[in-house]
Formats: C-alpha cells, structure tokens, sequence
C-alpha cells in the first residue's frame, strides 16, 4: 500500500508541475525559467537537509572527495533543469508531452551504453508504443516552434543522461540516492545564481510585476515543491529515507524497550527479503562500537 501510494503522489506531482510551471512561465509570463530553477534547487536543498536533521533519511555529510564522485552529474541536473522550463514555456502542453517521450528511447541506448543492459523485443516493443501515443495525442498541434524544439531535444538528452548517471553514481554505501540530489543542489546552485546575475536574467525576474499577486506566489512556491519531489524518484526505499541496501548493513535506530517488537519484525522482514544467511549490525549510539 505504502508503495502504492507513493507512486500515485508521484504521479500526481509529476502531472501538477507540468502545469504549474507552464501556467507561470506562459500565463504569467514570468520571465526566467532560470531563476525557476534556483528556487527548484532550493527547495531540494532545504526539503532533504532538514530530513537529515530529523534522522528522517541519511547521507554522508560534505568531503572533498564528493565533487570528483559526483562529476558530471552536477552538470547534467542543471543542464536538466534550465532545459525543462525553457522548453516549458516555448511549447504547447501536447507537443511538449511528445517531445518528452524521446526521453524513454535515449534512456534505453544509454543504459545500453554506459550501464551494458540489454533489454528484451517485448520492452522496446513497449516504448515504441508509447512514443506512437503520445504522436496520436498531439497530431492536431503541429505549430513549429525551432527554439522549443532544441530546449526540449537538449532536455531529453540532460534527462537520460542523468537518470543513466545516477544510477552508475548512486552507491548506497557511499552518497546513495538523496546524497547524489542534495549534492548537485548545492554545486550548481550558487554557478546557476550567478549565471542568471550576470546574463539580467536574475534582474528581470526581481523586476517582475507579479510578486504582490498572492496566486503567482503560492503557484510559484507549489513548482518549487513539486519540482523537488519530482527528483525524489530515484531507487526502491524502505520508507524511513534510506536504501534498502543501507539498512541492510546498518539498521541505526534508537533501541528502547517499547520498540523492541517492531525492531525485532523489522528484522524478520529483512531476513525473509534478503536471505537468512544476512549479517546485520545494530549500533547504539551511546556506546562505543566494539571491532
């Protein structure tokens, strides 16, 4: 149930910040899908950072080898980012939502690539599918627009490529999934920040005259939001924020009488998915691990 749900409010996100952003960037007119974007990273960095500091989920704290494991992912968020809103704005709902599928096929011949998985005729039968339906969806919006079509050919590219990366980078000894987001949130931030400073990018958008509109702000807060989970897709979890790897090897947790029972359930359940044969480590914090 518990996964159920979750894809479902994925899903709803993933429809809503397609309109939200489109209403904001098309309707209002606001006129930086970048300075969008830094209020996107934003939101990651403060949502995934305060989750940190409940012990909601976990990631490593910042070393100077970080940057190195990460590259070039952080360039391929941002690039994802920039890319998305732009072409966003420049193209109808329909045609954008065609476009967008190219992102399935580019993902299978990176996969293909970068990670050597093969994939079965009944799979690319399926994408191929897809794409076919998202054409029929929108065969009576055929308007041309070359700008939109490059920002989202170039979004397509940023997005596979990402997706393909993160799962090449995403360690759940190392960064694991929320490490890998919270990480290229913070580096390409500040560079994005001063991009937009230094194009007037970012003055357009402090100039704009919708900032006492009380909708604008709530809609633009929703797509920084919505922006964030969005990225939170990535990986199978256990509900509490780590990988079910991590808590594999290290179940930390407060162990106090009243929740000796369902440790011990959490623990059965573990053995059952992962075998019996399963070496689990349970640390106190309060007392000195012994080798």
């Amino acid at each position: 149930m518990a996964k159920l749900l979750s894809a479902l409010f994925y899903g709803t996100c993933s429809f809503l910040i397609v309109l939200v952003n489109k209403t904001l960037l098309t309707t209002y007119r606001f006129p930086s899908p970048i300075v969008l974007g830094i209020g996107q990273m934003a939101a990651t960095i403060i949502i995934l950072y305060v989750s940190k500091l409940s012990k909601t989920i976990h990631f490593p704290d910042f070393d100077k080898k970080i940057p190195v494991k990460l590259f070039p992912l952080p360039l391929l968020y941002v690039g994802n980012h920039i890319s998305g809103l732009s072409s966003t704005s420049k193209l109808s709902l329909p045609m954008f939502t065609v476009l967008r599928k190219f992102t399935i096929p580019l993902t299978l011949l990176l996969e293909t690539i970068i990670l050597g998985k093969r994939y079965s005729l009944n799979i690319v039968a399926s994408v191929f599918a897809i794409v076919l339906g998202a054409f029929v969806a929108a065969g009576s919006d055929l308007a041309f627009n070359l700008e939109g079509y490059l920002f989202v050919f170039l979004n397509d590219v940023f997005t596979a490529a990402n997706g393909v990366y993160t799962k090449q980078k995403m360690d759940p000894k190392e960064l694991g999934k929320y490490g890998v987001l919270f990480y290229n949130a913070c580096f390409m931030m500040i560079p994005t920040l001063i991009l937009s400073v230094s194009t007037g990018d970012f003055q357009q958008a402090t100039e704009f005259n919708q900032w006492k509109n009380v909708l604008f702000i709530i809609q633009f807060l929703l797509s920084c939001f919505l922006g964030s989970v969005q990225l939170l897709q990535l990986g199978p979890d256990d509900g509490g924020g780590r990988s079910r790897q991590e808590c594999v090897h290290c179940l930390h947790r407060d162990v106090s009488w009243w929740r000796l029972r369902l440790l011990c359930v959490k623990l059965c359940r573990i053995k059952y998915l992962h075998g019996r044969g399963l070496e689990i480590l349970l640390f106190n914090p309060e007392q000195p691990a012994e080798t």
